[in-house]
């Protein structure tokens, strides 16, 4: 069962909660990030991206970065913009999107559960991904970005959290510039800590939604932190991750789309050609073709867009991977028409996540005279099917929205 605990927040003052919240490192690239730390100094894309602070040579994994990330998040905290709260407390964080609310418990993980898969993975990770958020975390001696996990929430733990939302006042309730409302409760009272805690004991897993490469850095901080202290007794800080926990059907996943600069040496006939074999095709005049159902996809190539729909056999007797569309573009399409061995690693394909326009894929491909193809999304029960049998979905096969929102919560290790 689930050990998710109780912690003590390092997070913003209420006057600078919305300056502060940020999106996470990952989703923003260097120049985005600097233009944005620019414009506000109080952003903790200071602490996340902090080469925006050091001369624009400075190598992406310097040691420098990390020393300036650990300097920033302490500034932040000695200048009165983060305040750490006096007892562990739990965390209500709720998002709305386009009218949709999805509302979360927020704590601490067990680095065991993680191991002991408790906590139920479905992606690879890459080592120098790992690698940068290990020295991050290490070096700035906290978790500052909250892993996105989900789970079967107990009837009674919604509850919980629902009248807890009726009977206190927000600590924070922000709209950013995506139109994606932020709302914090703080759960201090020890009877209602006590109660969260016995309720998520009770639930069997935990699946990382988004966050694979955070939570496989934070753990092996933790396990480095056992080793540097054999006296360990296990309650210590770095035993645990920060983490928010949502109930899983409230979660949306958009397609994670792909574009591939070229045609591997072939012409647009001979692709379509190839792509025929396995697939029913459609010409879609005059706008982009978006999948509505499973096992189809939106194609563009040479100006014009295609639908895409996969043949029976392709996915029929296949096991719950083999009937991922995702697995199915990449082993029929991807790999053997245009030649994306590995697209973990490949510099040909770009992925798009799905809050881009179709007609961005369409600019992307004629910038290139390459192709576009658009996703159906996964769903969460896949998501959920695929972890519980220890199985592997392809790279970037799911884009959660809205983001958590990074700096609203730190946890100290």
């Amino acid at each position: 069962m689930a050990v998710f605990r109780a912690f003590k927040a390092l997070r913003p003052v209420k006057e600078k909660a919305a300056a502060v919240a940020a999106l996470p490192y990952d989703v923003v690239n260097r120049e985005e990030a600097a233009k944005i730390g620019k414009e506000n100094p109080d952003s903790f894309l200071h602490v996340d991206r902090a080469e925006m602070d050091l001369p624009v040579d400075t190598d992406l994994y310097d040691k420098k970065v990390y020393e300036k990330a650990r300097e920033n998040l302490l500034q932040m905290e000695e200048k009165g913009i983060l305040a750490l709260d006096q007892k562990p407390c739990y965390y209500i964080y709720e998002l709305v999107r386009k009218g949709k609310v999805q509302t979360g418990i927020v704590g601490c993980a067990s680095i065991d559960d993680y191991l002991n898969d408790v906590v139920k993975k479905h992606e690879l990770t890459r080592s120098d991904k790992e690698l940068d958020r290990i020295h991050h975390v290490d070096v700035c001696d906290a978790n500052t970005g909250p892993i996105y996990l989900a789970c079967r929430y107990t009837a009674a733990l919604s509850s919980l959290l629902a009248n807890w939302k009726k009977e206190h006042p927000a600590v924070y309730d922000f709209t950013e510039e995506d139109e994606i409302t932020h709302r914090v409760w703080v759960i201090d009272q020890d009877e209602m800590i006590a109660r969260i805690k016995g309720e998520m004991e009770q639930i069997p897993a935990l699946y990382i939604a988004d966050g694979h490469h955070r939570a496989a850095s934070a753990v092996k901080v933790g396990l480095k932190r056992r080793e540097e202290n054999p006296g360990y007794t296990g309650e210590e800080e770095f035993n645990y991750f920060l983490s928010v926990v949502f109930p899983y059907d409230q979660l949306t996943i958009l397609a994670y789309n792909r574009v591939v600069k070229d045609l591997n040496g072939q012409s647009a006939d001979e692709v379509l050609g190839r792509i025929k074999e396995n697939f029913d095709m459609t010409i879609v005049p005059g706008f982009p073709a978006k999948p509505v159902e499973k096992h189809c996809f939106g194609m563009y190539l040479d100006g014009f867009w295609y639908l895409l729909k996969a043949k029976p056999e392709l996915y029929e007797e296949k096991d719950i991977v083999g009937q991922l569309d995702s697995q199915i573009l990449q082993d029929k399409v991807l790999g053997p028409v245009l030649g994306i061995g590995d697209p973990r690693t490949d510099k040909r394909i770009t992925f798009v996540g799905g809050s881009h326009k179709l007609r961005e894929l369409q600019s992307m491909a004629d910038e290139t005279c390459g192709i576009a193809f658009a996703l159906y999304p996964t769903s969460m029960e896949d998501l959920m099917q695929i972890a519980d049998e220890k199985k592997l979905m392809p790279p970037k096969s799911t884009w959660f929205e809205p983001k958590l929102r990074s700096g609203i919560f730190v946890h100290k290790l």
